[in-house]
């Protein structure tokens, strides 16, 4: 049943992906009166996101930040379709890198220094893998967790990997890493995902407890790459802006759970500043601390 749903379904996101801008985010907004006012998709999960981590904000403005994270989350989805066919000049038109970013980055790329490059669900963050392989020296790998239907995955890994960007899967990381010492690498994870509670660093973000991968960490330890924290700042509609914030440039010599901590600290400032564009429909908080922890 899976393929062929994929293939009645294929065309339509093939066609989506071939509208000017502006038709596109008619279409988006469309597809936002039915998203939130006929299906709810997770609207009480969005909500008490925000409601628990925006606890002085008045439910007039969680509910609008709500109604504008509805909007921007059908803009994402079709920009991300919009890989498929988008040319090189529009996507470095749509996604710019900022000048002393791109500074930051040849620099190592320059003194041969692979580099560890950490972000979150902000922005959008599938077209900010594309215009980093498009503009910088380091080959771009991403972490990523394979969906569980083949062939979305199939498509996915199309779009992600269309303007040079590789993808391992998160299980094989640390191997996939140790094979390639010799090459000039910026290896890419989106670190707001939720793991396990055993295990876990634990820190409050968002006025919340919340556990945090220790895995990206303890591989950037481990190769002593430089950290670099990555921003995807939305400047209009349909137009984004990288910039990048280097977090630690030896973490080998880092004390336990610097490097979590700062890195999650980071992302807290980004989504204070622009609520609307993080993934608040993720069950970021199902986790509960251990006492123990």
């Amino acid at each position: 049943m899976s393929a062929i749903v994929y293939y009645l379904t294929l065309p339509f996101i093939y066609l989506l992906s071939l509208l000017p801008f502006p038709i596109l985010y008619l279409v988006s907004d469309g597809l936002y009166a039915i998203l939130y006012y006929v299906i709810g998709y997770r609207k009480e999960v969005v909500y008490q996101n925000l409601r628990n981590s925006f606890p002085d904000k008045s439910d007039a403005e969680i509910k609008k930040i709500r109604k504008d994270y509805y909007h921007y989350l059908c803009d994402l989805t079709l920009e991300t379709f919009k890989t498929l066919t988008i040319s090189k000049e529009k996507m470095l038109k749509h996604c710019t890198i900022q000048p002393d970013t791109l500074k930051l980055f040849n620099k190592y790329a320059d003194e041969n220094r692979s580099i560890i490059f950490v972000s979150g669900h902000f922005g959008n963050w599938e077209w900010s893998g594309n215009t980093f392989s498009l503009l910088c020296k380091q080959q771009l790998y991403v972490i990523y967790h394979p969906l569980s239907n083949k062939y979305f995955d199939g498509l996915m890994y199309k779009m992600r990997t269309r303007f040079g960007t590789k993808l391992i899967a998160m299980k094989d990381t640390f191997r996939e890493m140790a094979g390639k010492r010799n090459e000039l690498t910026a290896t890419a994870f989106i670190a707001d995902q939720t793991p396990s509670p055993e295990g876990a660093f634990w820190t409050t973000f968002l006025n919340q407890d919340t556990p945090v991968f220790k895995g990206t960490e303890k591989i950037a330890q481990r190769f002593n790459y430089p950290v670099i924290f990555g921003r995807v700042k939305r400047i209009k509609r349909g137009y984004y802006e990288i910039s990048a914030e280097l977090l630690f440039e030896n973490p080998a010599k880092t004390e336990p759970d610097m490097i979590s901590k700062s890195h999650t600290k980071a992302l807290e400032s980004d989504i204070l500043a622009q609520p609307e564009i993080w993934l608040w429909s993720h069950r970021r908080w199902k986790h509960k601390r251990l006492k123990e922890n």
